[in-house]
């Protein structure tokens, strides 16, 4: 029994350590940021291919607009984006605050500030045929505090 337990041990060494799970975590973290980073990049060019290199097709986007509820599809969002950066665009200022991920599904959390306010955005992310996409948005704005 004990030279089944040693060679069960050398068998395990042989294979090779396993990555440990932060390395595997990070890993993931790191290919979730890519459609994050795209749909960061789709703001700052206003190119729609960043968008949808970002979003599922049947991803929804939400948000409060003027005290009313806003819901658009990916199309209809990626529509607004022309191909051209905000005039303001150099004054901008975007960051990926926060990533979780557990599997397949992950969400995030990115600031977009603006010289007008900012915005939160949170996403919902899936790993779709080994691929991080985005699957939803809802965002908050806050405007920028009135000058005295």
């Amino acid at each position: 029994m004990q030279g089944f337990a040693i060679a069960a041990l050398l068998g395990l060494a042989w294979l090779g350590p396993a990555p440990p799970a932060s390395a595997q975590q990070a890993t993931e973290e790191a290919a979730v940021r890519k459609p994050l980073e795209a749909y960061l990049q789709g703001h700052a060019t206003g190119d729609a291919r960043y968008m949808r290199q970002a979003f599922l097709p049947t991803a929804h986007v939400e948000g409060i607009r003027d005290g009313r509820f806003l819901s658009r599809t990916a199309d209809e969002y990626i529509a607004g984006f022309k191909g051209s950066p905000a005039p303001d665009e150099a004054q901008r200022r975007r960051s990926i605050d926060q990533v979780d991920v557990n599997g397949d599904a992950a969400m995030a959390r990115v600031t977009l500030a603006y010289p007008s306010g900012s915005f939160t955005d949170y996403f919902v992310l899936l790993k779709v045929d080994g691929e991080w996409k985005i699957a939803n948005k809802v965002w908050s704005r806050n405007p920028a505090p009135a000058s005295p």
